[in-house]
């Protein structure tokens, strides 16, 4: 049996409204299948971040045009993608660090009777 319905009204911008129309117009769908399908997605799409965001941080730098040019071929070449490719620098450079420092590390004493 079909979920019972409810209007909602709301009064919006005139551009929204017409770029809202146009799309919907173009999706085939009646208005309220539409938004039906919008205000769906828009709280998915806001559930999703919101557990991502629980686990995960983000990392943001500038780089020299030149520089990010060659990256992104280099990426391309080699099928990377920048996520992965980051991820692995820093895994990389945090295992070194391991490794050194345990290297470095005092060894135990030997137990002597």
């Amino acid at each position: 049996m079909a979920e019972e319905k409810r209007n909602l009204c709301a009064q919006i911008p005139i551009s929204l409204h017409s770029r809202v129309r146009q799309e919907q117009e173009a999706s085939g769908q009646t208005l309220s299948e539409y938004m039906t399908q919008l205000i769906i997605e828009f709280y998915q799409m806001k559930e999703r971040y919101q557990n991502m965001n629980l686990n995960t941080k983000t990392i943001a730098f500038q780089v020299p045009v030149g520089l990010f040019e060659e990256f992104k071929a280099y990426l391309q070449r080699n099928n990377f993608k920048q996520k992965e490719f980051f991820l692995g620098c820093i895994q990389s450079a945090l295992a070194k660090e391991r490794e050194a420092d345990e290297a470095t590390a005092d060894p135990e004493p030997l137990e002597t009777e």
